[in-house]
């Protein structure tokens, strides 16, 4: 989803010593289960951050109820604290190329199911593989009537923002069309971050067949935003200072020097 992420979370002090903290967080705990992230969560009205920090399981979760509170689990890397076997948490490598000869194997066509289930569940209009750990170039998008309904209808028109089908792109190649920009919000917790309005995106399908995208207005904000995900560029990397933001003050006004949203002169 758009999705993905370098967020920077305040937690409130933990209410116990450090001795009873690491006590309750290796004794006797049920392993959590492996967290996904979202992506793009724009529409969602209520949303869960959740973060994978290493390659076992989540060491923080956000409850997804819309309340503050933590859950602490178990993390191969965090395991290792107190014990003297050494645990280290693998590595992320930047986003591959998809062979032609793998994109029908069963492990693509999972990890493509796998992403568009995430995807939904988030609920989000876009996810690169790498916002789920996975190292390889594949996006998916899509935006439905129902999650542009949630918009309010002056928003839509200027985002110029359309319903689009399903879309899987493999390999995705971005080329920019024309030089007029916007400048919206976009992301789980909100920035203003400058795009095209136009751009091209070639790449193969799920099937691996040859796919061609030209895209306007918020649909090629999507894909700017999935395709600047495999490069490891995130919006938050591109947002215009002072800008961030939680959803519910998104209508407090911009502070002083900032420009103004919607399509740039």
């Amino acid at each position: 989803m758009e999705g993905i992420q370098r967020l920077t979370h305040r937690l409130s002090p933990l209410p116990f010593t450090a001795g009873e903290f690491l006590k309750k967080a290796f004794t006797k705990t049920t392993p959590w289960p492996r967290a996904k992230p979202v992506g793009y969560c724009q529409n969602a009205q209520k949303y869960s951050l959740r973060f994978v920090f290493g390659s076992n399981s989540t060491v923080l979760c956000n409850r997804g109820d819309n309340r503050s509170s933590f859950v602490i689990a178990r993390a191969g890397w965090f395991q290792s604290l107190g014990e003297k076997k050494q645990m280290w948490p693998e590595i992320v490598k930047a986003a591959q190329e998809v062979s032609s000869e793998e994109i029908g194997s069963d492990r693509i066509q999972k990890i493509i199911e796998d992403m568009i289930q995430v995807m939904r569940k988030a609920p989000g209009v876009g996810l690169a593989a790498p916002q789920i750990g996975i190292p390889l170039k594949i996006i998916v998008l899509e935006d439905t009537k129902k999650y542009i309904s949630y918009a309010p209808k002056n928003e839509i028109k200027a985002q110029d923002r359309r319903p689009f089908d399903l879309l899987v792109i493999i390999n995705p190649k971005l080329k920019q069309k024309g030089n007029k920009t916007a400048l919206f919000f976009e992301g789980c917790l909100r920035a203003v971050v400058e795009r095209y309005l136009q751009v091209e995106v070639t790449g193969l399908d799920k099937d691996g067949k040859p796919i061609k995208i030209d895209a306007s207005g918020w649909q090629a904000r999507i894909l700017q935003h999935e395709c600047h995900h495999l490069d490891g560029t995130l919006y938050v990397d591109k947002m215009v200072p002072r800008t961030f933001r939680t959803v519910e003050n998104l209508d407090l006004p911009l502070a002083t020097g900032c420009p103004k949203l919607g399509a740039r002169d």
